[in-house]
């Protein structure tokens, strides 16, 4: 085919002087416009701001958690692991963000949220002392309840065991006989007059009783003493003064026993009693 003919152009003029580099446009960006490195200032300040929007939250969590990341360290050189935990960042999730709070009052806030740690932890010390002392005089209660039982079943224990002795006592008594169911004598042997006290004194202060009338007279219902005119078993001064008991007590045994235990009685509480005066005193 023959060759096509093309409608000619116009010439365009060319513009004279020097040419201006053509600058690459990336992504629609304006003509024109420079490109920010990734470091600029503006870039940063903006990173920044999303970093700053760290909230109280954050800080409390790292603040709850400051002793237990020591602590991790210390885990991790000893060869022990520790498993993270969200308690922290669960119990500050409604708190106040740190950037709504002004940049000089930060510090503050940091300050008092670790003194209300300080004041938990306080109260949590306090808490445990008291239930501590209250546990300990709770023991001490108990015990002096214990102390105070076995004190008082002692004292009942010793008075039972001291009414018992006053019953075997009275009923020791009760089985004595009276001077005047002895039969009259013209005379009277040392046994005789030995079995007559036996059965008038009461067997637990017999050899007491005993032991009085060997020092005063040896059992000789007739002694009288030549320098102060003391007179029968008893040494009874005046001697007269058994004729209280009974009339016959010059020659009556049984008279003198009679007037001699109610002497020891009145006068020291028993045989026994008068008995220790007696070696305190070598008189009665």
């Amino acid at each position: 085919m023959p060759p096509a003919h093309h409608a000619a152009l116009p010439e365009r003029e060319l513009p004279t002087g020097p040419v201006s580099p053509v600058t690459p446009q990336l992504g629609g960006q304006r003509r024109g416009a420079r490109l920010r490195p990734r470091g600029s200032p503006k870039r940063a300040m903006l990173e920044g701001n999303r970093v700053s929007r760290i909230s109280v939250r954050g800080f409390a969590v790292a603040s709850a958690t400051a002793v237990t990341a020591v602590g991790s360290v210390v885990g991790v050189a000893s060869g022990s692991t520790a498993q993270p935990s969200n308690d922290a960042e669960a119990t500050a999730s409604d708190s106040t963000l740190l950037a709504d709070i002004p940049a000089g009052q930060q510090a503050q806030v940091q300050t008092a949220s670790l003194t209300q740690q300080a004041d938990a932890q306080a109260i949590a010390a306090d808490a445990s002392a008291k239930k501590d002392a209250e546990e300990a005089a709770r023991k001490q209660a108990a015990d002096n309840a214990v102390a105070k039982q076995k004190a008082a079943e002692a004292k009942a224990e010793k008075e039972a065991q001291a009414r018992k002795e006053a019953a075997a006592e009275a009923a020791s008594r009760s089985a004595t006989r009276d001077a005047s169911s002895f039969s009259v004598q013209s005379s009277y042997t040392v046994a005789q007059i030995q079995a007559m006290a036996r059965q008038m004194v009461p067997s637990g202060q017999f050899q007491c009783f005993s032991n009085i009338v060997n020092h005063e007279s040896s059992w000789n219902y007739k002694a009288v003493n030549a320098s102060s005119g003391a007179y029968g078993l008893f040494q009874a001064l005046p001697g007269s003064k058994m004729s209280s008991v009974g009339s016959d007590w010059q020659t009556n045994p049984a008279t003198q026993i009679k007037w001699g235990l109610n002497y020891m009685d009145s006068r020291y509480g028993s045989p026994c009693d008068a008995w220790s005066f007696w070696q305190a005193n070598h008189w009665y």
